[in-house]
């Protein structure tokens, strides 16, 4: 097995190796992909001493099985076929492919089984709020159909990339001096601050971001739910939090949706409000699975549910995901000889 990663050094990049690592996963050789910047750069793996590599549309990707790719949406798509030409899989973190019909978006926990059917053996990872809400929703849609879907995520500044983790840290330190803090990641000062815009604003007054969350769902879970998302970025550093109502089908007790929440794959409940006991990001960051709490009847609909879920926007969110695909492929024994 010859693994490659393309966009190293990014945040997402250093999660993959992290990752890997930390799972074992099965490889004989990793490559390292990157800018110009970064070629020269090296990373230990294993005990090992790795040198990033410039990404060129040459021929290393020849004997390459599974690529990770992680530099952005310009460069998947530039890229891609030089990545997969001699057979390697491609799983892309970027939004490049996510909404193509040849090219499956999936989450381990909900739809692996989608990853089988990969014309361009291109794989999308989908967006980190997404890969959230959907690894909650899965055992709720098992009970009864979810019809509707209202959402308020609170991200975390790494959502913007590992500069924006720093410039947050940067943006405290300069407002505790009185300094005039930097503003160049966000649009504006983040620190102390909420901004209720992820991402551009589209023609419907929703942001690409909620937009993303509103198709994704969909597609993930082959359903025709309805969602309507306000993403809002936050003082944190790596873990999403999501404040989700759900209107089913039918009525469901919330036992039972407590039951199968503590059943389902890759889903934690922390959920005893007495104990003032409930997912934090403070607690979830370098965390694996999500974790879902404040689950309780939505007062202003029969039919609906609302709980909070969390997760680190690094691991499950990107890089995690993308290799729990790549475990199930081993798995299933579907990676190219």
């Amino acid at each position: 097995m010859k693994v490659a990663i393309v966009g190293a050094s990014g945040a997402v990049g250093q999660e993959f190796l992290q990752v890997l690592e930390e799972r074992n996963f099965p490889m004989d050789e990793l490559l390292l992909f990157g800018s110009s910047r970064s070629a020269g750069m090296k990373y230990t793996f294993r005990g090992k001493e790795i040198t990033v590599k410039e990404l060129k549309k040459n021929d290393d990707f020849k004997g390459v099985d599974l690529a990770f790719t992680s530099a952005g949406a310009g460069i998947s798509k530039e890229y891609a076929e030089t990545i997969t030409k001699f057979g390697a899989v491609m799983i892309d973190n970027s939004s490049a492919f996510r909404m193509d019909e040849d090219v499956p978006l999936v989450v381990p926990e909900v739809n692996p089984e989608d990853a089988k059917i990969r014309p361009r053996n291109i794989i999308a990872n989908p967006n980190c709020t997404t890969i959230l809400m959907v690894v909650a929703l899965k055992p709720i849609e098992q009970l009864s159909h979810i019809k509707r879907i209202h959402v308020s995520t609170y991200q975390a500044s790494s959502g913007a990339g590992a500069s924006a983790m720093a410039e947050l840290v940067k943006q405290h330190e300069q407002l505790v001096k009185e300094e005039a803090p930097t503003i160049e990641k966000f649009y504006y000062q983040l620190a102390y601050n909420l901004i209720p815009q992820v991402d551009v604003f589209t023609e419907n007054g929703y942001t690409k971001e909620e937009m993303k969350m509103y198709h994704e769902t969909r597609k993930i879970m082959h359903s025709d739910v309805q969602t309507s998302a306000t993403c809002v970025r936050v003082p944190v550093m790596r873990a999403h939090s999501e404040s989700i109502w759900i209107e089913t089908e039918h009525p469901l007790e919330v036992e039972d949706v407590r039951k199968a929440f503590s059943q389902a794959e890759g889903l934690v409940v922390i959920d005893e409000p007495a104990e003032k006991k409930y997912p934090m990001p403070l607690f979830v960051a370098g965390k694996d699975p999500v974790y879902v709490g404040r689950l309780r009847k939505d007062l202003a609909n029969p039919n609906g549910l609302t709980f909070w879920a969390v997760d680190d926007q690094i691991k499950k969110g990107a890089a995690l995901n993308a290799v729990q695909i790549a475990e199930y492929l081993v798995k299933e024994n579907d990676l190219k000889k």
